[in-house]
């Protein structure tokens, strides 16, 4: 049986970051990715999106992203990044391979797909969150005779222009929709909670105060929260024509159901809507690690570092604050390492962790 000592699960940032340092550390593994090609979740974004639009796309390890103009697809420009990135380091990625379940064996770890199946003495989990968009039910839901799109659908501003569009959502891609979409559309804002803006300049100071936030909550065992829940909102440039239209200013609270041809409050008041655009976040991918029970009682997998503290063998990148780009190259490094002391402290041998058992 050929076993490897990792297998990463994932071609995206955190993916290729964690690959980039097994491979410096002489470890021998293989990295799976459910694409067809290079680019991470990048490569599903919406064609409108550019890198003008990017917040921050982080360089990966050993090689800065080239300079761009601005004006480039992001959904073109990040994922041919990614794939020269590949080739010039030589990574191990096989593709399209779609994981469907990750299980122990006598200490060591199983990885099923729908192509094969690889064991292996350690696992990087590198899924993300982009394959499980959340769209939050309301009753009548399933009524609406309009449109009905989350992000992960979301076609570009043209699609909806001269249409009402109800905006649901508190986050960064809410603000950037209604952004693109007030001057070419009517917008209605839809939030749970009162919007908190925020002014500070993203410094990187600032970005190691959001991770260490994050990463408190995962290190107790909670589920992770979104980095922006942390930062607050900010408008772009680009924002600034839908802020002076006053789109951002008539935020409404959630409303209580969904009829045929919009969407109504507690009080009555209705609003007539042709789409409603879910820009309501994503959840974390990891259906396929439930045989190996890493959930704390909290909801969340508690983590040491990327280490679950659940199974030692088991390393989590792309989660909590390695969830965005701010924190997923970091984590690679800190990935490779518990990987390292694992296998530095016998897990060669392919032993079942206790459950006390946690990497420092």
């Amino acid at each position: 049986m050929d076993i490897y000592d990792a297998v990463v699960v994932g071609a995206g940032q955190a993916g290729l970051s964690s690959s980039y340092h097994l491979t410096r550390r002489g470890i021998r593994h293989v990295v799976l990715d459910a694409d067809d090609r290079p680019g991470g979740a990048w490569q599903h974004r919406w064609d409108a999106l550019t890198m003008h639009d990017v917040h921050r796309v982080a360089d990966l390890p050993g090689a800065d992203i080239p300079a761009d103009s601005g004006t480039e697809r992001a959904n073109q420009f990040v994922p041919a990044y990614f794939a020269d990135y590949e080739a010039r380091f030589g990574l191990p990625v096989e593709r399209p391979v779609r994981v469907r379940r990750v299980s122990d064996d006598d200490g060591l770890i199983v990885v099923e797909s729908d192509v094969g199946t690889w064991t292996t003495r350690t696992l990087v989990n590198a899924t993300g969150t982009w394959t499980r968009p959340f769209v939050p039910h309301y009753p009548g839901i399933g009524t609406f005779r309009g449109e009905q799109l989350h992000t992960a659908d979301y076609p570009g501003p043209e699609h909806f222009r001269g249409q009402r569009v109800v905006v649901v959502g508190g986050g960064a891609s809410a603000v950037q929709f209604i952004g693109a979409l007030a001057p070419i559309a009517e917008t209605v804002w839809v939030t749970r909670r009162e919007p908190v803006w925020s002014d500070r300049e993203f410094t990187p100071e600032l970005g190691r105060e959001v991770v260490a936030q994050v990463e408190e909550r995962v290190r107790q065992g909670l589920p992770p929260r979104s980095v922006v829940s942390v930062t607050g909102l900010r408008l772009r440039e680009q924002e600034r024509e839908a802020e002076r239209l006053g789109a951002y200013a008539d935020r409404r609270p959630m409303f209580s159901s969904i009829e045929p041809g919009g969407v109504r409050w507690d009080d009555g008041t209705f609003e007539p809507a042709d789409v409603i655009l879910w820009a309501t976040g994503f959840r974390p991918a990891l259906e396929h690690l439930a045989p190996l029970h890493l959930r704390s009682p909290l909801g969340g997998i508690q983590l040491d570092g990327t280490t679950a503290v659940a199974d030692p063998r088991v390393q989590m990148v792309g989660y909590g604050p390695s969830a965005s780009t701010i924190g997923a190259n970091r984590a690679g490094r800190t990935a490779a390492r518990g990987v390292t002391q694992w296998l530095s402290r016998g897990g060669e041998r392919g032993t079942r962790p206790s459950s006390d058992l946690v990497v420092p």
